[in-house]
């Protein structure tokens, strides 16, 4: 791991400087840097998945526990930075690129890079020298372990909950207000889709408020460190996943409107406004109440039954 002088030593020999645009904002507490890798519990046996690499000071740390770590900077001077500080390292991907390609998906240089160390590890095991981060059973897992970028936290998240590329489980410091829409319950403010999918696929827990003085720079706000650990019972009742994220991005579009006005545009691919009502008939919802009242289980129990009605024959 890097100090703070360490990272800034770094920047100023390559001529450059923080940007405050793209987010960067080094964590340089060391003590929580390990809290973050010991919170994640990583053998040789998972793939890591971290978002902006910055100068390598936490994908070292990565790297020394798990299978493969593929690490996603989207500066090229930090990528070149980050490269060169860990070069020698054989279970290290750095990719020089954005993580999202659009709205909608992850990079596919990001799902591709994820799903070849995953097989590859699958196929061959994990490489020597085990070390004591390699020892037991682990599970081959694809974990996201990140100082993530604010302005792509949530996304990231979401993606990585609803795959097609899933992680089992998020290890990540973000924005307090981040943190505060992952663990956020139906009626309150911060609840939204964030919440849903997170929920609905696992347990969410915050681990540790941060300070800004944390980070160099500090960010102008205060951070949280927080997880997510997938539950199969929970993300195997989703039936249809597209389909669960379509009816939610919907109906969380008008928070505050009444679900009986939400469904009046419902369109066609979705059943329409008579299936939706029947819907909320069938599972007991007053269609008086408001998209921001209900739970991820409702959610999932609706897009549930869409689901089984548009496929009936």
């Amino acid at each position: 791991m890097q100090t703070k002088r360490q990272i800034q030593e770094l920047l100023t020999t390559a001529g450059v400087s923080p940007n405050r645009r793209l987010g960067q904002h080094f964590l340089v507490d060391l003590n929580l840097l390990r809290l973050l890798v010991e919170a994640a519990q990583i053998t040789r046996r998972d793939v890591v998945l971290e978002i902006g690499a910055g100068t390598g000071s936490l994908t070292e740390t990565l790297a020394e526990r798990a299978g493969q770590v593929i690490t996603v900077e989207l500066d090229p001077t930090l990528a070149g930075i980050a490269g060169a500080q860990l070069a020698g390292a054989d279970n290290i991907k750095i990719l020089n690129a954005d993580v999202l390609s659009g709205k909608g998906t992850l990079n596919p240089a990001v799902t591709e890079a994820v799903t070849q160390a995953r097989t590859r590890l699958a196929e061959n095991g994990p490489q020597e020298p085990q070390g004591p981060a390699g020892e037991g059973a682990g599970d081959g897992r694809l974990l996201l372990v990140s100082n993530l970028p604010y302005d792509v936290a949530s996304a990231v998240m979401i993606h990585l909950a609803k795959g097609p590329v899933r992680a089992d489980a998020m290890f990540v410091t973000i924005q307090k207000e981040v943190a505060e829409r992952m663990t956020a319950g139906p009626g309150s403010r911060d609840y939204g889709t964030l919440s849903i999918f997170l929920q609905a696929t696992g347990t969410v827990e915050l681990l540790r408020r941060l300070k800004p003085s944390v980070f160099w720079p500090p960010p102008g706000v205060d951070s949280a460190m927080a997880r997510h650990v997938r539950d199969p019972a929970r993300s195997g009742r989703i039936l249809d996943t597209d389909l669960f994220g379509r009816v939610v991005a919907l109906f969380l579009g008008h928070r505050r409107k009444m679900l009986r006005a939400c469904v009046k545009e419902m369109p066609p691919v979705l059943g329409g406004r008579d299936l939706w009502l029947t819907l909320f008939e069938q599972h007991a919802i007053d269609p008086t109440r408001r998209p921001e009242e209900l739970s991820p289980n409702q959610y999932v129990d609706l897009a549930n039954s869409c689901h089984r009605l548009l496929r009936a024959p």
